[in-house]
């Protein structure tokens, strides 16, 4: 058997093989994974990670809103809204309005 060039561990057929196996395998995962989840149209996989950090932000945002919303509602006889603010709020009072009397 001749010996491979430096830095080549196996002959070009054998990488080749190998790498057609593992591209294989990854296919077989993904798609057993993807059947297993439901909801996973989107493979986490083809999100760049700014993309995943802000998914995860948002969901992060969106679990702090519905909890401090449930605590305003038991701990206070006002009404409170979920409303995106410039200045970090995450619920906002709400006044209701009062019909005139006739």
């Amino acid at each position: 058997m001749a010996a491979n060039p430096p830095g080549q561990a196996f002959p070009n057929k054998t990488r080749v093989a190998i790498l057609a196996e593992l591209e294989k395998e990854r296919r077989r995962l993904m798609q057993n994974h993807s059947l297993n989840t439901p909801g996973a149209s989107i493979s986490l996989s083809r999100q760049s990670p700014k993309e995943f950090r802000e998914n995860a932000e948002q969901q992060h945002i969106a679990a702090q809103q519905k909890a401090a919303l449930q605590h305003a509602h038991a701990h206070s006889s006002g009404f409170f809204i979920t409303q995106d603010s410039s200045f970090g709020n995450l619920i906002l009072p709400v006044l209701p309005r009062l019909e005139p009397e006739s």
